[in-house]
C-alpha cells in the first residue's frame, strides 16, 4: 500500500502503480445479497444448482458486484492524508473481460492515471484491475474518479 501525506504527493505520483490489495473471496452470500439489493436475480448468479449446467459451470458474481468491490480493495492499495473527505465522483471505461466464479479470491491493482485541480481539492483518476489466479484475463478493469477535498 502506498500512503501519501498530501494531495501534492499524490499528484507527483501520476503514472505509477499505487499498490495491490489483499485477496478477497467472493461468496454466494455476497452474490445473493447483491441480487436482493439490485433486483438482479438471474439464475447464473443465484441458482447454484442450475448454474452448474450453465455456460460458466457454476454461479458467477454480477459484474456490478465485482465493480462495487473496488472501494474495499482500493483502501488496501493507497491512502491520502491531509484531506477532509474523499467522494466517489464516478467511473469511466468499465469492462468485465472475464466472469468471477463464486468462491474465487480476487484482488486489485491500482494505477494513478491523472490528478487535476477542482474547486476545494483535487480529482484523481485511478485504473483498477481486478484479477484472480483463476483467469488469465482480468475480471474488471475500471477507471474510477475520486474527488479529494481539503
Amino acid at each position: 500500500m502506498t500512503e501519501f501525506a498530501s494531495l501534492d504527493e499524490l499528484a507527483a505520483a501520476v503514472g505509477t502503480e499505487l499498490g495491490t490489495s489483499q485477496w478477497h473471496t467472493v461468496t454466494q452470500q455476497q452474490v445473493d445479497l447483491f441480487a436482493e439489493a439490485t433486483g438482479d436475480h438471474q439464475w447464473i448468479h443465484v441458482d447454484p444448482e442450475r448454474a452448474k449446467s450453465g455456460p460458466f459451470g457454476g454461479p458467477i458474481a454480477h459484474g456490478y458486484l465485482t465493480l462495487s468491490l473496488i472501494p474495499l480493495l482500493a483502501k488496501e492499495c493507497y491512502s491520502v492524508g491531509g484531506v477532509r473527505m474523499a467522494v466517489n465522483y464516478g467511473s469511466d471505461k468499465v469492462r468485465f473481460p472475464a466472469p468471477v466464479p463464486v468462491g474465487t479470491a480476487v484482488r486489485a491493482t491500482a494505477e494513478l492515471l491523472s490528478v487535476e485541480e477542482v474547486p476545494g481539492g483535487r480529482q484523481a483518476v485511478v485504473r483498477f484491475s481486478v484479477v484472480s489466479e483463476a483467469s488469465p484475463k482480468p475480471h474488471c478493469v475500471a477507471e474510477t474518479i475520486t474527488r479529494f477535498y481539503l
